[in-house]
């Protein structure tokens, strides 16, 4: 089953008088349960591409299907929606809000989503589990290490059971025994679920967990290890 589906996209930003093309006719299909990496230097395009597929821009042309539905043609609203029912992310800075407890950072999806306090508990307490953080719940992310900011930014990204979760450089602020950590829970929780996770990198560290690499270089995709991609790729 396809999860997202890229055709003939591009993306081109004008800050002034100067274009600037970060996309520039892409297509690639991505399906259930894939762990895949979108590698490439800086500036080739993969963070563009995560947050189409992330629903946090729009093209400028082609488009984009998540979850079967035409997201291109929804309005900021309809887009927000499908974001908060459908997709989950992984922030570089963790983005966890430094206030709250790592329980009550994971809980907050749920307290959107309208889900009842008997309900939220077992199921904060049950991803806090999951990655290993049961015994740190009460703590904020002031107290806890950065492998464990990530690790709950992953618990949190689960929260709604999200068919698709997008990681932007997930350990790119982490050395490397917790990159390692972080990498090894992604792995075993798309393993165990069966959630898609997609994420960007340049990494190497990153990269040799991915089951299918995509490469970006100016644009366009030009090498595929996985699945078949028409379009821009070589």
């Amino acid at each position: 089953m396809e999860v997202a589906k890229i055709e003939n996209v591009t993306r081109t930003y004008t800050i002034g008088k100067v274009e600037t093309q970060a996309l520039r006719g892409v297509s690639l299909s991505i399906e259930s349960g894939e762990f895949t990496a979108l590698v490439g230097p800086s500036g080739s395009g993969k963070t563009t591409l995560l947050q189409l597929i992330g629903c946090l821009d729009q093209p400028t042309s082609g488009r984009v299907t998540i979850n079967g539905k035409d997201v291109t043609q929804l309005n900021r609203n309809q887009r927000a929606d499908m974001r908060r029912g459908t997709i989950g992310f992984i922030f570089q800075f963790f983005a966890l809000i430094p206030t709250l407890t790592a329980y009550e950072n994971v809980e907050m999806p749920l307290l959107l989503n309208g889900d009842g306090a008997a309900q939220r508990r077992e199921r904060v307490m049950q991803l806090l589990e999951s990655v290993g953080l049961a015994d740190r719940a009460r703590h904020r992310p002031d107290q806890l290490s950065g492998g464990e900011q990530q690790r709950v930014a992953i618990a949190r990204a689960l929260a709604t059971k999200p068919v698709l979760i997008l990681a932007d450089e997930p350990t790119a602020n982490l050395d490397t025994p917790n990159g390692k950590q972080v990498m090894e829970t992604m792995t075993r929780l798309n393993q165990e679920t069966g959630v898609t996770f997609v994420f960007a990198t340049h990494d190497p560290r990153v990269i040799q967990y991915a089951r299918r690499i995509v490469t970006l270089q100016d644009g366009l995709i030009i090498e595929n290890s996985g699945a078949f991609t028409a379009g821009s790729e070589v």
